[in-house]
């Protein structure tokens, strides 16, 4: 049985909570987001950022700013059609995709920063 690595193993639980909250939080949101799973889902991102491997930075980097793009594009198109055809289905939606921005935002900008910080040492 070869052994598993365990370096990614925190970070790794972490993003798989911060997915999950949200999720949830997305699902469950009736009007905004409580503050409170905001900063919760901050905190994971900084947190997640700072356990990413140096080895996985370049991948890491491209999807989260793909997704972080994405989001950020869904949000605005589901806004203005629910606003065109007037029906609230984008509410859920749109919450999930915010919160994902919320997870993925801060976890974006520390691995970048580390990265940068690396560069600028070599």
């Amino acid at each position: 049985m070869p052994i598993r690595s365990r370096e990614n193993l925190i970070g790794a639980w972490a993003f798989l909570a911060g997915i999950v909250l949200a999720v949830l939080a997305g699902i469950f949101a009736q009007r905004a987001i409580s503050p409170l799973i905001i900063i919760i889902l901050a905190l994971l991102g900084v947190f997640v950022g700072y356990f990413v491997s140096e080895k996985n930075v370049q991948t890491f980097l491209i999807a989260s700013v793909s997704l972080v793009i994405t989001s950020f594009a869904g949000i605005q198109g589901l806004v203005l059609s629910a606003a065109l055809v007037g029906i609230d289905v984008s509410r859920i939606l749109s919450s999930i995709l915010g919160s994902l921005l919320v997870l993925f935002v801060p976890t974006t900008i520390v691995v970048a920063l580390k990265t940068v910080f690396s560069i600028a040492k070599s």
